[in-house]
């Protein structure tokens, strides 16, 4: 019994002797490629005369040498005092107090403390010494975006890509670093049929889906290497003067993810069929959107959709001549840009299509769309528009937390002195007071600010309007 016992310590040691062998034999090994890397380095063609920004300096090399040694000394030392302690075991096993799993333990514990220190030397190996980007450094393959996916298409497009010089490019980075939204990896499924296609041809017809990914957060969305599907007979656009209160040429969209199939039944009174909201009379060029936010001749309020609508010229008197350039953040077709360009007023029109052409019909009466999601930080830089004005979109439905998010981000690109327009802004009367607090929270100058019921409601909701200029705030 007591030689059977000798028997099985004696093959667990020698297998802790060969980890232990192996261990050491991977060490001295790299250790080697390390030393024999390093003087090679120095030798080959004098790369320091060519690239004098990228090789490590003469003490940079000695330094990286020093502590390549100094590891390789730590786990030789290691080793051996491991090795110390076996024979003291196998020579007095009476002496040891460490149970059999004990024994395991530490032992695994002494060849993690190994293996740390040999990754530690092959990083450094690896980096030369440089201080790299984050993502260029070798991670797990699970931790790897572009491992996450199956699609060639999106692997290649989310790896990292270095400069083909091996230098720092204009930006500062010596990679491009190219991003797709975080909520992506959460919609695998539908963005891999997103980047299903043939490099160099036509793209499916997929839009409605690209919009579905952006609104759930996959938002930037990669980009693709086949081209945009275009409408089959496109047809040039009507000159300036005709396009923006006429309605554009059918065959210059896509209708095919659309109910309606032409523009004339968008602009009908049918609007069970349209299979698009908050916006149901906003094709109606003629009728609905023409008169908004001017003033008619002999008839002040006939032409306003609701009492707590402003005029543009009263606006504009707020800051007269100070505002050319601004952002229409609402659900239409680019009237209100439309307007401010009879005033001389540059606006974009942030959109995205809600079960209509939205996008298509402001361009093709020759205005600017942007399309966005509320889920973007504004594409504009600091303090630089005049105006931003938002109606019928930014409502009610929206969460208090998030609506913060977007006032800072308007707050962001404002410059001191322009206006933020809320026009028309609807909530439940329960949800009015956090509402205001919400914009009031801006500090903003009250130019203009009223509360009206909304009628058809009964009287459950009201509309809220108001002017507000951002100010200088010179001392924060």
């Amino acid at each position: 019994m007591t030689k059977q016992n000798v028997d099985t310590k004696i093959k667990r040691w020698r297998g802790v002797y060969f980890c232990i062998f192996i261990a050491g034999s991977i060490a001295l090994l790299l250790s080697g490629a390390s030393m024999s890397k390093f003087f090679s380095l120095k030798s080959f063609l004098d790369v320091e005369s060519f690239y004098p920004h990228l090789t490590p300096s003469e003490d940079t090399n000695r330094n990286n040498q020093n502590e390549v040694l100094a590891t390789v000394q730590i786990v030789i030392t290691k080793i051996q005092e491991e090795l110390e302690k076996l024979r003291e075991i196998h020579q007095n096993p009476s002496s040891s107090s460490l149970s059999s799993s004990q024994s395991v333990l530490k032992q695994g514990a002494f060849l993690s403390d190994i293996l740390g220190l040999l990754e530690s030397l092959h990083s450094e190996d690896q980096n030369g010494g440089f201080v790299v980007h984050p993502l260029m450094k070798e991670k797990k393959r699970s931790d790897e975006p572009a491992n996450y996916f199956l699609r060639e298409e999106i692997r290649k497009y989310v790896r990292v890509r270095p400069n083909r010089l091996g230098k720092q490019n204009f930006m500062g980075a010596n990679a491009t670093f190219t991003s797709i939204g975080h909520a992506c990896f959460s919609m695998k499924e539908d963005l891999e049929e997103y980047m299903d296609y043939d490099i160099g041809e036509i793209c499916n017809d997929d839009w409605k889906l690209a919009q579905k990914l952006m609104v759930h957060g996959c938002d930037p969305l990669p980009r693709r290497r086949c081209f945009s599907r275009a409408p089959k007979l496109y047809n040039k656009p009507f000159p300036i003067k005709e396009s923006m209160w006429k309605l554009p040429d059918d065959r210059n969209v896509r209708w095919s993810q659309y109910r309606c199939k032409n523009f004339t039944c968008l602009a009908s009174n049918n609007n069970a069929r349209k299979g698009f909201f908050k916006c149901a009379d906003c094709f109606n060029l003629t009728d609905h959107e023409m008169p908004r936010w001017i003033r008619l001749e002999g008839d002040s309020i006939s032409n306003q959709t609701s009492e707590a609508d402003f005029f543009i010229d009263d606006v504009l008197g707020i800051k007269l001549g100070e505002i050319r350039i601004g952002l229409d953040f609402s659900v239409g077709t680019g009237t209100f840009a439309a307007r401010m360009k009879d005033f001389n007023v540059t606006i974009v029109s942030a959109t995205i299509n809600f079960g209509a052409p939205f996008s298509e019909m402001i361009a093709l009466r020759g205005l600017v769309p942007l399309y966005l999601t509320i889920n973007q930080r504004l594409p504009f830089f600091d303090n630089t528009l005049d105006l931003i004005h938002t109606t019928r979109f930014l409502d009610g439905w929206i969460d208090f937390v998030l609506l913060d998010f977007v006032l800072y981000d308007w707050d962001r690109v404002l410059r001191p002195g322009g206006l933020l327009w809320i026009d028309s802004f609807f909530c439940l009367k329960e949800d009015l007071y956090i509402y205001l607090e919400a914009f009031k929270m801006l500090r903003y100058k009250k130019h203009k600010w009223i509360v009206v019921p909304k009628i058809d409601k009964d009287d459950k909701e009201v509309f809220f309007s108001a002017v507000l200029e951002k100010p200088s705030r010179p001392f924060r």
